[in-house]
């Protein structure tokens, strides 16, 4: 695979290369825009890698990723034995997002839950492939919610099979996504560099 020269390559980290096969490879989707570009029936088997580091000369360092990553979702779970402990967490998690907002969409929940010795639960669920983002978003604001937690695609699918009583929901976007409309990604797959980060 010949990656296309970036300019100012460190600025492309965290952001993603697509390799549609052919010889054909462009640098600096986002991951919704990965997304797009999977779902789609002419790209469907196309190849993704995340530029997990950037080197200003230009060095790239790449991680596979597979197409199950972009379909499956993640999740934080804090849970509480006490209500109102776990309401100040789901509170404070709202509150981290309105100021800091998300490395990406996100929903929070407030639930409860039947049956589990902590009933009480501030959940946060998120693209599986965002996870690294939305841990260092966490720790760089030093949110230490619930009496114990829990997290991974596969307590998410465990979250909703216990079919929790949402007591309160919210949703929250990153402030500057900069993915463009699915449209605009289809139309520029012939560009080596899909955009130049500031």
């Amino acid at each position: 695979m010949k990656l296309p020269e970036l300019q100012n390559s460190e600025k492309y980290a965290g952001l993603y290369v697509f390799d549609f096969g052919g010889g054909q490879v462009a640098a600096g989707y986002t991951a919704d825009e990965v997304t797009v570009l999977l779902e789609s029936e002419k790209y469907k088997d196309g190849k993704v890698y995340r530029i997990h580091r950037a080197l200003p000369d230009g060095t790239l360092e790449l991680a596979g990723v597979s197409r199950r990553r972009f379909e499956a979702e993640d999740g934080l779970f804090f849970y509480a034995m006490n209500e109102a402990d776990s309401r100040v967490d789901f509170e404070r998690l709202c509150r981290l997002a309105q100021q800091s907002p998300p490395p990406c969409r996100m929903k929070a929940h407030w639930s409860r839950l039947s049956g589990a010795r902590h009933t009480n639960v501030a959940a946060i669920i998120f693209p599986a492939e965002s996870t690294h983002d939305v841990a260092a978003w966490l720790n760089a604001a030093g949110f230490d919610g619930g009496e114990f937690v829990e997290g991974g695609p596969s307590q998410v699918t465990s979250y909703y099979e216990d079919q929790p009583v949402i007591v309160e929901r919210r949703q929250f976007w990153p402030a500057q996504c900069g993915s463009r409309s699915a449209d605009e990604v289809l139309a520029t797959t012939h560009l080596a560099v899909q955009r130049i980060p500031a």
